[in-house]
């Protein structure tokens, strides 16, 4: 995918949320989710282009918020008990000595245990975007959630796991989730171009015109 093709791809997103009778990025009106996939070395391309669009929904009175899947991650880990967290290190350095790839897995075990779920990054987002919708009492047709930097959550969490959790859950506020990856064909994407294709998405995916 080309610049050219993030831009056509953004656009025809823009025209969607911008429909005269409201977004339109999924027939579900409870499941306003729709995921935007691009290649992981177009990062910087996508984060400059997707900020222009931020930037002309806001002239046009929109709220539009940015959830970073990095930021959430973090929050997470520092929150967690520092002691536990020198455990998991150490143990790794231990069986690096012995087993690169056995140390690599218990790491992502870890980190899947402290994020996966119901009650895990999913649940610090909705409580996120409640938030937002409170404190900005927002229109839901004039408000948009970007959930970015999910490239940080590679390779212990998929985006179908957070949908999946987020489901219902969103005060049908329109999320597009902008997903580092390769469209494999109509509803599959793999994770970084390097995870097998996941074909577990409800939601709308943005592919190129």
């Amino acid at each position: 995918m080309s610049r050219t093709a993030i831009e056509n791809t953004l656009a025809a997103l823009r025209k969607d949320l911008l429909d005269p009778d409201g977004p339109r990025i999924t027939n579900m009106r409870n499941f306003r989710f729709a995921i935007l996939p691009y290649p992981p070395d177009c990062e910087f391309a996508m984060r400059e282009l997707s900020r222009r669009l931020t930037d002309e929904l806001k002239g046009k009175g929109w709220n539009v918020f940015e959830l970073s899947a990095q930021r959430l991650l973090m929050r997470r880990l520092q929150s967690e008990d520092p002691e536990v967290l020198q455990s998991w290190i150490a143990r790794e350095h231990r069986q690096f000595q012995r087993n690169p790839d056995r140390a690599l897995q218990g790491a992502l075990d870890n980190l899947e245990k402290l994020v996966g779920g119901d009650d895990g990054l999913a649940q610090d987002a909705v409580k996120e975007i409640n938030r937002l919708a409170d404190e900005h009492q927002v229109n839901v047709d004039k408000t948009l959630v970007w959930i970015t930097r999910m490239g940080s959550l590679y390779p212990f969490f998929r985006t179908s796991t957070l949908l999946k959790h987020l489901d219902g859950k969103t005060r049908q506020i329109p999320v597009v989730v902008l997903y580092p990856g390769t469209q494999e064909d109509k509803t599959a994407l793999s994770f970084m171009g390097v995870l097998p294709a996941d074909r577990d998405y409800r939601p709308r995916i943005y592919s190129p015109p």
